[in-house]
């Protein structure tokens, strides 16, 4: 997997060169340039590619949140972590408005700063792939790990993957016709009772729509699609 290419953007030298230190200590992360003002950040970004940037707010030039702002007004999709001692809940609402990811105040610990960083690495691998989301339940997921906050949980047993899969599985049967149970499994290569439990507790969720499928002997086989 590529690292996530980060800039180090603060005044201070010294504590620059930590938030360097911190970053390189996280496996996965990748410092391609410091920066110690506005105009070295903006020139930093022009010469090359990067993920994220860990931006002070106080700047000797501009304000940080300038450089989020010519970020924005560029279209570029590099993301931001606010790394800052600006307490002004103004300041915060600002940084919301600007698609700031994350937020840290100074002065903070290394445990702090590396949960800031593998929630947004998480957040960057649950957006690696492309199409369309299974269900609503997958936004609130990413959104969640965006932000560090608590996930609805699952039955005991019953894992997201797994869930997903199923859905995943639903969603790609055409026409009207949903799946048994015994389909799923073979489709997601789980037991059919593994299967129907995430189809019962997707139905009575109301995420999927159970219906009875007549036409062969015996008792009428049921069947799940998306809602």
């Amino acid at each position: 997997m590529t690292a996530i290419r980060v800039l180090v953007v603060d005044d201070e030298p010294l504590i620059a060169d930590a938030h360097r230190a911190y970053t390189e200590r996280i496996e996965g992360f990748e410092v391609v340039a410091v920066a110690h003002s506005a105009r070295d950040a903006m020139a930093a970004l022009r010469a090359g590619p990067v993920d994220l940037v860990l931006l002070d707010l106080n700047l000797p030039d501009k304000h940080g949140l300038e450089v989020a702002r010519a970020l924005r007004a560029a279209g570029s999709g590099t993301d931001v972590l606010a790394v800052t001692s600006a307490r002004d809940i103004a300041m915060v609402r600002a940084a919301v408005a600007l698609g700031v990811t994350h937020y840290l105040l100074k002065p903070f610990t290394f445990a702090a700063f590396r949960d800031k960083l593998d929630g947004y690495a998480r957040y960057r691998s649950q957006l690696r792939d492309t199409g369309e989301v299974a269900a609503q339940h997958e936004i609130d997921r990413v959104l969640a790990t965006l932000r560090g906050a608590p996930q609805d949980s699952l039955p005991k047993g019953l894992d997201a993957r797994t869930l997903d899969l199923v859905l995943a599985a639903l969603r790609a049967v055409t026409g009207p016709a949903g799946l048994s149970a015994a389909e799923v499994a073979g489709s997601i290569g789980a037991s059919r009772v593994t299967a129907r439990r995430y189809l019962e507790h997707l139905a009575d969720a109301g995420r999927v729509v159970r219906s009875s499928r007549y036409g062969g002997p015996g008792r009428p086989e049921v069947e799940y699609r998306p809602a």
